[in-house]
């Protein structure tokens, strides 16, 4: 090659052909050369719409206990690496802080708003649904892959998770990760699949603790059937997906129950400190036979709590539950069932088989354990979304290839009469944005798709089934559809339901919503001006976390939370308490009068009752001083 030529090739491309390359990469980001022309425009529309349907009027409901937390880990890397709940670092949260690190940081670099902290939710959301339709596309098609991602989008359950701050929403980004990492696996062979999905699986595990572990079985089961050619190879492959995930997930606790007790925050949910404790019996398998955090709460502070669906098989196919999600269990356990069975004598490698083992494998492990455990919260069930997805998009391409049988086309017709009627029965009679007009809407969309579907056992053109399948689809959509948009258009949050009750709504407002955090600016001003009279270093304690949370969060000083998120913790004893009153780091002392915990009790005995009842339960706010006699303390308190 001449001096000349390699001028030539060294010298910057004109800006006509570097304009042509950069209009052709932008043209392959949208449209792939794998996928149909209006396959990914759609998927990115649909990934725009979520946003949109999780970002409207979603910035001034917040859990404020998580809120709290998050601003005290924007204060301090200390607080940060230990997920300390107060400003002080005196206890961590009552979770792992997966979710609450990146929501920290969004704080660090945009400041505290509340828009701030709800941001990374919004933003995980729409992501889950480009990688639910990559995950599904690979397996089932891209109509296939479309359809999950349209269900996921109009999920009651799952809009309203993303419209807050809980964790849960990073954690099924995760999970969804992980899957698709699996499928890579599945489709090419190669061990860095794996090892990819073990890490999303730790990760997750790290934001939402063992729930994250009951995705595991879908991911070995879908390797272990379709996976690599040798049966060894795919048993060393489970294997090391399981290990690495469990070395991943154990990661930071390990490396705060190294560290010194004296150097980082009480582990809330523990008895002995420990971070183990807290993630397996607290969160863990304590919630199979023991009163959740939550209820434990509730009738610590004098509250009767909000009304839960009792445990057991029916749990999620009514109430507030089955507006959530349970619309199309059934749908999706027929398509489950009638898929496997049509798939019986393909190849072991079957893609849509395998798209069947791996979101059938998913559903069945959640709905188990979330119908024996004690309690669940409403946005639980959003775990559920990208498996009926998955599996109703994977079962209308099982439908499409077997399109020629009358079967195939009966049960189309079933399922969606069904699944309309189902609907339609689930909505209560009144409700929170519930439009009259609903119930007879659903069963007259129900009954002209069916109508059409049944129609193609006679017109057996393909293209007549395409129309049918489309138009039940619709039907079956008209229901969550609306729960979703009643969700945005009335300003709900994680904790709330499509069609609740106001009741039901005025309570979440009062606990977890903006009510909480009127009633502490209320409070903060005398509170204030006490602190400052007296000299003393924190503003308040408060039994419970939850009630420290809106003054932490609203005014970034330390309130004291006695007792751990729900009041009943080891931490702090009361003989620290009395140090901490005796030495003027704390005059001010939120407490219930009813409770028989030594700590509260001392202080309502020992203490002047200066400011009534605060807006919950038996709450009473007590002066403390060291410098008056036990006696007349007492005296003066009763």
């Amino acid at each position: 090659m001449t001096a000349e030529s390699t001028a030539t090739l060294a010298a910057p491309l004109p800006a006509a052909t570097a304009a042509h390359r950069w209009r052709e990469l932008a043209r392959r980001m949208v449209v792939p050369a794998d996928q149909p022309v209006w396959a990914r425009p759609i998927a990115l529309l649909l990934a725009g719409v979520a946003a949109f349907l999780y970002a409207w009027r979603s910035s001034g409901y917040l859990e404020v206990y998580y809120a709290a937390a998050v601003r005290s880990m924007s204060m301090s890397w200390h607080n940060f690496v230990f997920s300390a709940f107060d400003p002080a670092g005196t206890v961590t949260t009552d979770k792992l802080p997966g979710a609450f690190w990146v929501q920290a940081l969004s704080v660090r670099l945009f400041g505290l708003h509340d828009w701030a902290i709800v941001l990374p939710q919004i933003v995980e959301g729409a992501l889950t649904v480009l990688v639910l339709y990559r995950t599904v596309r690979r397996l089932a098609g891209p109509v296939a892959g479309l359809l999950a991602a349209l269900v996921l989008v109009v999920s009651p359950a799952n809009v309203a998770l993303d419209r807050g701050n809980v964790s849960d929403t990073l954690m099924v980004l995760l999970v969804v990760l992980a899957a698709d990492a699996i499928v890579g696996a599945v489709l090419t062979g190669r061990w860095r699949n794996l090892l990819l999905g073990a890490l999303w699986i730790g990760l997750a595990f790290q934001t939402k603790m063992l729930e994250a572990w009951l995705i595991l079985p879908a991911l070995g089961l879908v390797y272990l059937v379709a996976g690599a050619p040798r049966l060894l190879r795919r048993v060393l492959g489970v294997a090391l997906l399981g290990a690495l995930a469990v070395l991943v997930s154990l990661s930071w606790m390990f490396y705060v129950n190294a560290q010194p007790k004296a150097g980082r925050p009480f582990v809330d949910g523990s008895h002995d400190d420990s971070v183990f404790q807290q993630v397996f019996d607290y969160n863990g398998f304590g919630r199979l036979n023991q009163p959740s955090p939550n209820a434990v709460l509730f009738r610590t502070i004098g509250l009767g709590g909000l009304p839960s669906t009792p445990s057991g098989w029916d749990r999620l196919l009514h109430g507030p539950f089955g507006t959530d999600t349970g619309w199309l269990l059934p749908a999706s356990a027929v398509v489950l069932v009638g898929g496997l069975f049509s798939r019986r004598r393909a190849p072991r490698g079957d893609p849509l088989r395998a798209s069947l083992i791996l979101w059938g494998t998913w559903l069945l492990a959640l709905v188990v354990v979330f119908s024996v455990s004690t309690t669940i919260n409403s946005y639980y069930t959003a775990a559920l979304s990208p498996a009926l997805g998955g599996l109703l998009g994977t079962g209308v391409a099982v439908g499409w290839a077997g399109r020629e049988a009358l079967a195939v086309r009966f049960t189309a017709a079933l399922v969606v009469a069904g699944t309309a009627a189902y609907a339609a029965w689930l909505l209560p009679a009144h409700g929170v944005g519930l439009p009259a007009w609903l119930g007879p809407a659903e069963l007259a969309a129900g009954a002209a798709a069916t109508a059409g579907l049944l129609a193609t056992l006679w017109a057996r053109r393909p293209r007549f089934l395409a129309v049918g399948l489309a138009v039940g689809l619709g039907a079956a959509l008209v229901v969550p559809t609306d729960a979703s948009a009643s969700v945005v258009a009335n300003g709900l949050g994680s904790f709330d339901t499509p069609f609740e009750s106001p009741a039901f709504a005025q309570a979440s407002r009062l606990l977890f919503g903006p009510t909480a955090r009127v009633t502490a600016d209320a409070l903060l001003p005398e509170l204030e001006r006490l602190r400052t009279q007296f000299h003393t270093k924190d503003l308040m304690a408060t039994q419970t976390a939850v009630l420290a949370a809106p003054t932490i969060y609203d005014s970034g000083q330390e309130v004291y939370p006695l007792g751990g998120y729900n009041g009943t913790g080891v931490s702090p004893s009361l003989s620290k308490l009395q140090s901490l009153i005796d030495h003027g780091a704390l005059r001010i002392v939120l407490v219930s009068s009813t409770s028989r915990d030594p700590r509260y009790a001392w202080v309502v005995h020992h203490c002047v009752a200066v400011h009534g009842q605060v807006p919950l339960g038996g709450i009473g706010v007590y002066f403390c001083t060291a410098t008056t006699p036990p006696s007349t303390r007492g005296a003066r308190s009763r």
